[in-house]
């Protein structure tokens, strides 16, 4: 089930690459921002233990995970798939190394690190 799910999604990136890219990021930006108000909510309950908020149950604000998706969809989505996309042809023309080598991809994760890093907050 997973390797056909897998090989799904790749087709979807060969075919429609800006867009699969698009939705797959809004969609793991807000699962994530999901998962981080779960955490934040527990970690608050366990370690202040504020009488008056023990009782306080989890609710997701789903205000803050359309705004944080939105995020995902409009900048991270479509910035990241041409930032890769001109850093791979960067690379392999410019500094002419082989894709997929350990080189290339060590040049590839030290600049996306070193300039897009601090972008991409």
């Amino acid at each position: 089930m997973m390797l056909r799910l897998w090989r799904w999604y790749r087709n979807c990136l060969s075919v429609h690459p800006v867009k699969t890219q698009v939705i797959s990021s809004g969609f793991l930006w807000g699962v994530g921002d999901i998962v981080a108000q779960s955490i934040t909510h527990s970690t608050a309950k366990n370690h202040l233990q504020i009488s008056q908020d023990a009782g306080v149950e989890f609710k997701i604000d789903w205000k803050r995970v359309a705004v944080t998706s939105m995020f995902g969809f409009g900048f991270v989505g479509p910035a990241g798939h041409f930032w890769y996309q001109g850093l791979d042809r960067f690379i392999r023309l410019r500094l002419q190394l082989q894709p997929k080598s350990v080189r290339f991809v060590a040049a590839k994760v030290a600049m996306d690190g070193l300039i897009y890093g601090p972008i991409d907050f």
